[in-house]
């Protein structure tokens, strides 16, 4: 299913032949950078670059005896660029390659994804405006606090969304790196300045220090930006099916002339889209635990990160691309109900304005203990005997003694509750 909604780019990312193309343009770059420093005969570089190709199935073919998917994988380019192929891979260790190669890969895919972080927000930030005074409760432990506006949700999730793409530029930069500096991270066949220029023509940074690998806090940090992401999304969704929900039905994914929701129930319209966004940020953040467990390594390296991240990084990069798309989609076509949230903010009879209610009081002399207690009862009479609470205010002699009709419909105010909307739309769009 996933693959189906995944976009073709990000899938070709994470091919095999896309990964051998990218260890192909490490070797050849690096042959070319050793060739200018003399180190390399610039027949040879040449040679590497110009005739250096492989064919899948015989790397496959090779790593069945070698059991190495790097030694495979020179052999079977070896073959293709003739007698100069001895100074193919001069120098380097495998993880010189893997690594930095994975950099390119990882480049790319941070493009992709920046895309869709930008993407989501946008479509965020157009329907919060969209929205931005269009009242609604706000509830607090699922239980209806005060007047909010359907726009101030959007706009929430527009802001998280800015420091997620904050998150994600830091340690997608992180990973813009790569190694070169042999099996223990000694160059103890290259010179540190190789390094640096074979990563400057990749467009890549280099490590300023490293191992046989570059250390996988910038992995665990990458991974955990996409994982903290993810939630995001899941924040999103779960409100989107909390409104969506009979009762409250103030919001709901779109759905389709054609779409069906049960196969039992005709009724039937299910939050499927965010119940998968809310199921595949799950496995995000799986996979966030898995990164975090690849920092620690035995010495200048072992192979038990390797594994895991042949998994985890195209899992990651790829869901993260998918739920974006999704959420975006989700954003987008969401179907809202005004008059539906102005039904249910009225469902109290006006409980949800017992605090300024509260204030008011306090303002004109009572004490705020005693003017907690006859709000609160007036309060509890209303929701045990599903009475009014404005009516009840309003016949309530300690109370329109000492507020006049004017002061007490001033604590009913909507507009009263939701006069900041602008400015703190302002404080965050910064206009």
């Amino acid at each position: 299913m996933i693959d189906r909604y995944t976009r073709p780019a990000m899938r070709a990312l994470w091919s095999d032949e896309n990964k051998f193309r990218c260890w192909l343009e490490v070797e050849a770059t690096a042959s070319e950078v050793l060739a200018d420093a003399g180190i390399v005969p610039q027949e040879a570089a040449k040679a590497i670059r110009e005739r250096g190709s492989f064919e899948l199935e015989r790397i496959r073919e090779i790593e069945t005896q070698t059991r190495h998917d790097v030694i495979a994988f020179t052999t079977a380019v070896a073959e293709k660029v003739g007698p100069e192929s001895r100074w193919l891979h001069y120098g380097l260790t495998s993880t010189d390659v893997v690594d930095t190669a994975q950099a390119l890969q990882l480049k790319e895919a941070s493009r992709m994804i920046r895309e869709g972080m930008v993407a989501l927000s946008d479509v965020l930030k157009r329907r919060a405006v969209e929205f931005k005074h269009t009242p609604c409760i706000g509830r607090t432990h699922g239980v209806h606090a005060e007047p909010t506006t359907f726009g101030l949700k959007l706009l929430l999730w527009y802001s998280e969304m800015q420091r997620n793409i904050a998150r994600f530029d830091a340690a997608a930069e992180d990973m813009r790196v790569g190694k070169l500096s042999g099996a223990v991270g000694t160059f103890g066949h290259l010179q540190p300045e190789h390094e640096e220029e074979i990563c400057r023509r990749l467009g890549l940074k280099n490590a300023g220090v490293s191992t046989q690998v570059l250390q996988r806090d910038r992995h665990a940090a990458y991974v955990g930006a996409l994982a903290v992401m993810a939630s995001t999304l899941d924040k999103i969704g779960v409100e989107i099916r909390h409104l969506q929900r009979t009762e409250v039905r103030e919001a709901e994914e779109f759905f389709s002339e054609k779409q069906k929701g049960s196969s039992a129930m005709p009724h039937k319209r299910n939050p499927i889209t965010c119940e998968n966004i809310c199921g595949l940020a799950r496995v995000m953040r799986g996979n966030m635990q898995v990164a975090l467990e690849n920092v620690a390594l035995w010495h200048e390296r072992d192979i038990s990160h390797s594994s895991a991240e042949r998994v985890i990084l195209p899992d990651t990069t790829t869901l993260a691309d998918y739920l974006l798309t999704k959420a975006t989609d989700l954003i987008d076509r969401l179907l809202v109900y005004p008059a539906r949230m102005q039904k249910n903010l009225d469902l109290t009879g006006g409980l949800v304005f017992s605090g300024q209610l509260l204030l008011e009081l306090a303002e004109v002399g009572m004490l705020r203990e005693d003017a907690y207690k006859l709000v609160q009862t007036l309060a509890m009479k209303a929701w045990k005997e599903d009475l009014i609470f404005r009516d009840l205010v309003q016949n309530e002699p300690q109370i329109t003694e000492k507020l006049s009709n004017e002061k007490i419909a001033e604590a009913f105010s909507t507009a009263r509750q939701l006069a900041n909307v602008d400015k703190i739309f302002a404080r965050v769009l910064n206009e």
